[in-house]
């Protein structure tokens, strides 16, 4: 994981409708950069649907939301339709910024390992700082912990 305090790794990546989208586009507002590890997983769909919740709140804070998969532009399009969610998803299938996170991990499923993503959520301030680096976060409860930290 990365540690809080570096400037994050810029990127550039398609969002649900294709378009470009880049770290530096958001410079002047704080970032949420979420990685989970697949689009419509019931872990993955509680974790986005109560940022999806909470959303109007972020949008108080002046707070922008990403969340980055290695799911398809056209998985993140159905993702984001199907459950209504308010904020940008990035598809990352060559993985390239989730291994510039440091996110993709050994990981261990019915005594299979793989290499998978672990659900990361980091804080990137105005300046493009991480100001919070939060690893193996619980999918239900990160949006709220979030949310808390944003307060203080």
């Amino acid at each position: 994981m990365l540690k809080e305090g570096i400037k994050a790794p810029a990127f550039t990546l398609l969002d649900q409708d294709g378009n470009t989208v880049k770290l530096s586009d958001y410079k002047g507002k704080k970032v949420i950069l979420y990685f989970y590890p697949k689009d419509n997983t019931a872990g993955c769909t509680k974790q986005a649907c109560n940022f999806r919740d909470l959303y109007p709140h972020f949008k108080e804070k002046d707070a922008v939301i990403l969340g980055i998969s290695k799911d398809s532009v056209a998985s993140h399009k159905n993702f984001k339709t199907k459950f209504n969610l308010p904020f940008t998803l990035l598809a990352d299938p060559e993985k390239k910024v989730i291994e510039a996170y440091d996110v993709l991990k050994e990981k261990t499923n019915y005594g299979r390992t793989f290499l998978g993503v672990v659900r990361t959520t980091y804080l990137i301030d105005e300046k493009g700082i991480i100001i919070k680096a939060l690893g193996n976060v619980k999918a239900d409860e990160n949006p709220k912990d979030m949310l808390e930290i944003l307060n203080n």
